[in-house]
């Protein structure tokens, strides 16, 4: 595997980590509440979910699943429920206790929810990897590929989470986290929604 061959795929995958999603939302959400420790679990969450969709698109397991529409569907039902009981969850707004408020095993969790539940994730990453990923590719350029994937991913994310923990951004934020959460809350229902319709 040469690295002119990989170049493309990094370039995709950076310009893919970086356009905002509902991904976005949920490491913002989470690092308002709880601050950098608890985005930057939430950003290597979805890392880690991100490279676990890599893997499975790269090694070919995609192509069946897409083939096994029942498979599939489920799928796309969890993920729709799961932005649906998350927007549920901003809605009713934050009363939890401050612990479990602060948990970054409560970011970590979602963060890789949102990414592991989104199909549109895995189309994704079908589209880019089906024009580069080549049919001798081995296990282990297979791996690396998948990890490249995760580190790009998750990095941006955690970036994203130091960045805005260290800046009054957050502040700013937080000035307003009702309404903010209240606008995500629509967007990820609406998301879930049409996912569901």
């Amino acid at each position: 595997m040469e690295f002119a061959a990989l170049a493309p795929i990094l370039v995709v995958l950076v310009l893919g980590a970086m356009s905002p999603g509902p991904s976005l939302a949920v490491l913002l959400r989470n690092t308002m509440e709880g601050g950098k420790a608890r985005g930057v679990s939430c950003g290597v969450g979805h890392g880690i979910g991100f490279g676990i969709y890599a893997f499975v698109a790269i090694t070919g397991i995609a192509q069946l699943k897409a083939s096994a529409s029942e498979a599939a569907t489920i799928l796309e039902l969890a993920g729709g429920l799961f932005l649906i009981i998350l927007a549920a969850m901003m809605i009713k707004g934050s009363d939890e206790e401050l612990e479990h408020k602060h948990s970054s095993k409560r970011g970590f969790t979602e963060g890789f929810l949102i990414a592991f539940l989104n199909p549109k994730i895995l189309v994704f990453l079908i589209a880019i990897f089906s024009q580069f990923v080549q049919p001798d590719f081995t296990w282990s350029e297979r791996l690396i590929i998948a990890s490249i994937a995760l580190l790009i991913d998750g990095g941006w994310y955690v970036l994203v989470a130091l960045m805005i923990s260290e800046t009054p951004i957050l502040s700013m934020l937080k000035q307003h986290e009702r309404g903010f959460e209240l606008t995500m809350a629509i967007v990820l229902s609406g998301l879930g929604i049409w996912i569901l319709a």
